[in-house]
């Protein structure tokens, strides 16, 4: 540490590549995960501080470091009961923050990004996507959320929705490119649909939405969302750690998923965002899709919706 202390201390104004990669090395070996007691120095805490500038760019390199939210990780110790997995994904991703025009300023962990304190307090916003992925019937493939999901356990909801995560690939901005990137990765993470039953160039971005939700008091969502459509016809095999269930539904089936859900029917919940989706643009949207004219939807504005 004392070395490390005084290599920031030399290094204040040129943090290297290599102490980066060190220091990145070092961590992968020895603290792979933040055990429950972690919180972050005060150095990193300083938004300017030589610390905080080398574990960003050792965690997150890019080809532009722009602000880093001035957060903290929060009180792990009361998460002890979390999901491992789940803890995992909270304290090792960072979301990419953005402002309401969808310009990037920073990025976040998962944790932080998703505590409704943070997101009243400070109000981040953080970048996300939601897939909408149609057999050659034409039906919509659905997934209800695991129980060990931090947010929206067991409701249903689209196909996919996530997050592209503060990375080189996922944060190429033309055409959407790193939104896509990130999809594909996640349908593959959470469905086990392979890469090349998905190719990103077959994303079509309809257009994207800013909403914000609670979940169930701690946690929540504030995201502008990318909505992606996508015909394939792929091979689906669910991670249990991240899907509990899935089912291809056509439009009369979705209108009746619809209907039990509003009258709590078979304890039956919809995720804000899909529900968001479903009652503004989904249904005029699905005609498209069949008619193989999807493009004529696309939009470039930020739909703010409640």
């Amino acid at each position: 540490m004392h070395l490390l202390k005084g290599r920031l201390v030399n290094t204040a104004t040129s943090i290297t590549t290599t102490a980066a990669a060190q220091l990145r090395l070092h961590c992968s070996r020895h603290h792979p995960l933040p055990p429950p007691h972690f919180s972050l120095p005060t150095a990193y805490k300083t938004p300017s501080s030589p610390l905080r500038l080398l574990l960003s760019r050792a965690f997150h390199p890019s080809p532009f470091v722009p602000a880093v939210s001035t957060t903290t990780m929060g009180d792990a110790t009361t998460d002890a009961g979390m999901d491992a997995v789940q803890r995992r994904l909270m304290f090792e991703d960072e979301c990419i923050l953005v402002d309401e025009n969808d310009r990037v300023v920073g990025h976040d962990t998962k944790y932080n990004c998703h505590l409704m304190e943070k997101i009243e307090s400070e109000n981040l916003l953080h970048r996300a996507f939601s897939v909408f992925l149609f057999n050659s019937k034409y039906e919509l493939l659905l997934q209800q959320r695991s129980a060990t999901k931090v947010t929206f356990p067991l409701v249903w909801t689209n196909t996919c929705c996530s997050h592209p995560l503060f990375r080189d690939t996922e944060l190429i901005e033309e055409n959407a490119l790193g939104v896509r990137n990130a999809a594909q990765r996640k349908l593959l993470d959470e469905l086990g649909i392979p890469a090349d039953d998905v190719p990103v160039d077959q994303f079509t971005v309809l257009g994207r939405m800013l909403y914000k939700a609670p979940s169930d008091g701690k946690w929540g969502e504030h995201e502008l969302d990318y909505l992606l459509f996508i015909v394939r016809d792929v091979s689906v095999h669910p991670n249990p750690d991240e899907v509990a269930d899935v089912k291809y539904v056509d439009r009369e089936e979705l209108k009746e998923l619809l209907r039990k859900a509003d009258a709590g029917e078979e304890g039956l919940n919809l995720s804000p965002w899909f529900r968001l989706v479903v009652d503004n643009f989904l249904f005029k949207w699905w005609d498209l899709v069949e008619k193989g004219n999807l493009k004529e939807a696309a939009d470039a504005k930020i739909h703010k919706l409640t």
